[in-house]
Order: structure tokens, then sequence, then C-alpha cells
């Protein structure tokens, strides 16, 4: 991969944070955007001095902010003997560089920061080709503050006549290394395909559990299916999607999928990069959505959670909403009003398993509509489909009558009870 300059910057520990406070949000919904980049930053090792939040009612051309607001900020950073200036909004290109001229120190924004978080999460070839591809299409038009080998002169400024040829020469690298990317992706793309084709034909239906990072998505996959995907309290533990069978109460199976995790603002390119993963949430049968029921800003999550989903056009698939972290939460008004929001959603503990029966049985009466049970009476000349419904379905009562008639109770989708239709006898 390309070195970055901010790769071999040295390490950055103490960042002053600006949110921006408009008439699309209240001044407490900035703060709290502003502690959740705080949590961002500290997953990066970067410790928060200080955070300002800046009334505005459009962005400026330069700073993002008003020039007076600018030189104020510049000053905070000083007397705070902070080394790096984070802004909770996207920002253009050139405004990263007029602060980075005034201030003489890194200037980056929320969507940078949780690239960093993903590029250290990344561990398998998918994760990591998507973590590189999206890293690459954000840095693509900030080359003039990114590329470390760009002959420089004294003061930060850049040899105009050989940078420039430089930068045209790293742009080309930049675009060539974009296609590779993407055409390697694609190749992953018909391996994730045919596993899903796969999964399909078995038909077995399929949830994908979605939602907030850190909700305990890959905690409740963990409990119900008795797996050890890794999980640890922190934002974006994993990127990768873990599929696990999972045997209802009823003995119904059903495929469980454990997606990556959402956060605000997510970064367009992440989602675009990681469109493959996250389309286990759009084709499956029916989702669980996760949400942290001991945080503050639960309702927000969800909201954001269900703009993810709309963007993926998946928001019209079946939801099963979950809170989980009950045994957290000791305040039972935020509870009692939570339930008052949410009438149908189920509470839950992924780690101390209460509320599980709930969700289980909540997940059998969603699979019930998948598929059906029947009673069948075959001949003998038909026993081929006895070894079908072992094969696509399953066999709750099987017994023979004198005359060599098999009569069986099967579970099966609705499709494949079509096969039985000359031999139906009753239809539970």
């Amino acid at each position: 991969m390309i070195e970055t300059e901010k790769d071999a910057r040295k390490t950055v520990e103490r960042a002053l944070l600006v949110g921006i406070n408009d008439s699309s949000r209240t001044a407490e919904e900035s703060m709290l955007h502003l502690d959740e980049l705080a949590e961002l930053a500290g997953n990066l090792g970067i410790a928060t001095v200080g955070k300002i939040i800046v009334n505005l009612k459009k962005p400026h051309a330069k700073y993002y902010v008003g020039t007076g607001k600018a030189e104020e900020i510049a000053e905070e950073l000083k007397a705070l003997d902070a080394d790096c200036l984070i802004f909770d909004d996207e920002m253009y290109p050139a405004q990263q560089r007029n602060w980075e001229r005034l201030t003489e120190i890194l200037v980056i924004d929320r969507q940078e920061i949780i690239l960093d978080i993903f590029v250290k999460r990344a561990t398998t070839r998918e994760a990591t080709l998507q973590v590189e591809l999206a890293r690459l299409e954000y840095y693509l038009p900030r080359l003039t503050k990114a590329w470390s080998h760009l002959s420089r002169q004294g003061g930060g400024g850049f040899n105009k006549g050989e940078g420039e040829q430089q930068i045209e020469l790293d742009r080309r690298l930049i675009r060539n290394r974009i296609a590779a990317l993407k055409s390697e992706l694609e190749v992953v793309q018909t391996q994730r395909d045919t596993q899903r084709k796969n999964r399909k034909n078995n038909n077995i239906p399929m949830a994908a559990i979605v939602g907030y990072t850190n909700a305990g998505k890959s905690s409740l996959l963990n409990k119900l299916c008795d797996s050890k995907v890794y999980i640890a309290n922190k934002l974006f533990a994993t990127l990768d999607p873990t599929t696990r069978k999972y045997t209802l109460p009823n003995r119904q199976e059903l495929i469980l999928t454990d997606t990556v995790g959402f956060v605000r603002k997510l970064p367009h390119a992440l989602v675009e990069a990681f469109k493959s993963t996250l389309e286990e949430a759009v084709l499956a049968d029916f989702l669980l959505l996760i949400l942290d029921i001991s945080s503050p800003v639960v309702k927000e999550q969800w909201e954001t959670t269900l703009e993810v989903l709309k963007e993926l056009g998946a928001d019209s698939k079946r939801i099963i909403t979950v809170f989980n972290k009950i045994d957290l939460e000791e305040d039972p008004e935020h509870v009692e009003w939570i339930r008052g929001l949410f009438p149908d959603a189920v509470f839950i503990s992924a780690a101390t398993g209460e509320g599980l029966n709930e969700l289980t049985q909540r997940m059998e009466s969603y699979c019930s509509d998948w598929n059906t049970i029947i009673r069948v009476k075959l001949p003998p000349a038909r026993h081929d489909l006895a070894a079908y419904s072992h094969r696509n379905g399953d066999v709750l009562e099987s017994e023979y009558d004198e005359n060599g008639n098999l009569f069986m109770t099967v579970r099966i989708d609705k499709q494949g009870a079509r096969e039985f239709s000359e031999y139906l006898q009753t239809n539970h």
C-alpha cells in the first residue's frame, strides 16, 4: 500500500475536538456527537483534552468556521498543548490544509478517525482490501497533505515544480491501485455470492444481526450458538461477517450472520467498500436489530442504524428490535421509557441470558411464516419424497401402514411443500 505522510508522522496524543451546532441539531446533541468522537479517538490512543461547540448557520469556505472563531480555536490549541485538532463534521481537503497552515499541527475529521480504526481492526483479506480501498479513495483528493515523499522547502511549503509532478504520478499510482483493489474485491464478492447461494439452497431461513457498534451483536451470536467470535468492549471490534447455524427450540434451523457495526456519520466510502459484507442484511429473511439500552443515546443509535439500513436498501425487511445489556441499565424509568417507545421490542442480556427465551420465541414466529408443517401420505412408489423431506426439511413424525404407505409430518419451506401437493393429508 502507498504510505501516507500521516503514517510516518509522530504519534499524536492530545486532541481538541470541534463540533458544529446548526439548525439540524441541538447543542446537547452536538455535545453527544463529540462524546462519541472522543470515544472513537480513544480507540486510537488519542486523549481528548478539550471540546468546543461552534454555533454556525452555514460552513465557511476557508476554515469551515469563521476566521475569528478559527483564530480562537488556534489559541485554545496552544493553551491546551494539543497536538491534534479533530472536527466532528467532514471537511474539504483545502480546509484541512488551511487549518494545518494556521495551527502547524495535524488536523483531521471524524471520517479519518473511523478509517484509521478500520485499518487497525481489519484482519482478513476481504476486510483489508475493503479498508484500503476506502482509505485510498478518501486520500486521493488530499494528496498535497498526505504523501510523504514529496519534495519540501523549509517551513512546510512544497517545491511546486517537482512536487506537482510527483503528485500527478501519485494520483496515477493510486487510481491504478484502486482499480486493482476493486478487481480483487469482485473475486471475493463472487466467492461470497457462492457461499450465500449454497446457504439459500439449503432451504434454511437466514437472519442478519445488525446494529450500532459495540451493542453486543457478537456476544449474542456467541451466546445463542455457543461459538467463540472475538468480542471486546471497543468500537468496531470485528469487521468481518461471521455466520453460524442455530437450531431454535422447536428444532427449526436458522442461519445467523453477525455484521459490521454502524456508527454516526459512517463514511460513505466505507459503506461502499463494505457493501458486499453489509449485503448480508439485504439478503436476509429478517433482521435482528441490536441496541445497547444502557447507552444514553440509544434512541439516536436506533435512528442511525435505520439510516444505514435505508442506504443499503434493507430498511423494508422484517425487523426484531432487541435491546441488549438490560443487566447494565440501573434506571427503571429509562427502561420503561424505552418500552413505551418500542412496545414490540425484546429486552435481553447476552451476558446473563435474560430475555433470550422471548427472543427465540419471536424468531420461531418469524420462521413459521417462512415455512410450513405438512402431513403427507406417500405411496411405496414415492418414497423418494421421503429422502427429499430429510434433505430439505425437518421430519417430525413418520410411520408406515400395513400397505407400505408412509405417513409423515414434515416442517419444510413453502416452496418445498409444493413437491408433496398430491399427497397432502393435513396442513398444519
